[in-house]
């Protein structure tokens, strides 16, 4: 591949895909699509009782926040929450919040929070209320996981 300068980011235009985690490392795994680091992630934010926003994950993943990240980011989500699911794990998705309302995005209200049976607005007090009881359900569950392993 011919070498294309990008300031900050390495010398050629593969050093920059994978430092924005958008392409596999040597490792063979994009930073957005490593399953068991962003569950581990979310496993210690839920032990520690916090959310996260997204840009706070996808640094914690040493990448910037975009939207294109942030779609891909939310299908490593998907793909936890249905394996937690599984093993009869609650779901950790509910934890990766908008910095702006402490609420998950649309595409989790889409998806997750009608299977809880939740068909109200995905904003407001009645979706705050909602998040809070699933988050404070997670933080229980791993609390007493977490005091057991």
């Amino acid at each position: 591949m011919m070498p294309r300068k990008s300031p900050g980011f390495g010398e050629t235009l593969d050093q920059w895909l994978v430092a924005e985690g958008l392409v596999p490392d040597d490792s063979g795994v994009s930073a957005i699509a490593d399953v068991p680091r962003v569950r581990a992630m979310l496993v210690a934010a839920a032990r520690d009782r916090r959310a996260l926003s997204y840009s706070e994950a996808l640094g914690g993943l040493g990448l910037r926040f975009s939207r294109p990240k942030m779609r891909a980011f939310c299908r490593t989500l998907d793909r936890i929450d249905e394996d937690g699911g599984a093993a009869g794990e609650p779901g950790l998705a509910v934890l990766v919040v908008r910095e702006s309302d402490g609420l998950p995005g649309q595409g989790w209200w889409n998806g997750v929070a009608e299977a809880y049976g939740y068909k109200g607005e995905w904003t407001g007090p009645e979706a705050v209320a909602l998040v809070k009881r699933l988050q404070g359900e997670l933080f229980d569950y791993w609390a007493i996981k977490a005091g057991g392993a």
